[in-house]
C-alpha cells in the first residue's frame, strides 16, 4: 500500500531542492539564498560590488555574509581569481560590517606576495 504524508508549507519550502553555491572564503556549499553574491564594478575599476537583487551583468562570486569568511576570501586572494583582478572589497566590507550591531573595524589581516630569495652564485654559504 502507498502511504503518501501531507506537507505544510514550511516543509515542502526546506525540503525543496534550491540551488547551491559555493562561498568564495571558506569554499562550503550553501544555499544561493544564504550568500551574498559578489559582481566586479566593470569599466576599468578593481571594486567589488555587492548585487544586493542578483540581477547585476557580468560574472558572480558568492559569499557568505560573516567576517570570517570575508577574511578568508581576502586571505585567498579569492576575489581577483573569481572577478578577473577585481580586489577593492570595501563595498563588500561595508554590507557585512552594516548587518553586524557594534560594528568594530574589520581586522582583516593583509597578505604580501611571497618573495623568493635565491643566492646569486647558487651556493649559500
Amino acid at each position: 500500500m502507498n502511504v503518501r504524508k501531507i506537507l505544510t508549507v514550511a516543509e515542502v519550502l526546506h525540503t525543496e531542492d534550491q540551488p547551491q553555491r559555493t562561498c568564495i572564503g571558506c569554499r562550503k556549499k550553501a544555499a544561493r539564498s544564504e550568500l551574498l553574491r559578489l559582481v566586479a564594478e566593470g569599466s576599468g575599476s578593481t571594486a567589488v560590488l555587492v548585487d544586493e537583487r542578483r540581477r547585476m551583468a557580468g560574472r558572480g562570486a558568492w559569499l557568505h555574509p560573516s567576517e570570517a569568511c570575508l577574511a578568508l576570501a581576502v586571505k585567498r586572494r579569492a576575489f581577483g581569481r573569481a572577478l578577473n583582478g577585481a580586489t577593492g572589497s570595501t563595498a563588500v566590507e561595508r554590507r557585512i560590517m552594516a548587518g553586524k550591531q557594534d560594528a568594530g573595524p574589520l581586522q582583516v589581516p593583509l597578505v604580501a606576495a611571497a618573495k623568493t630569495v635565491q643566492p646569486e652564485s647558487g651556493s649559500e654559504n
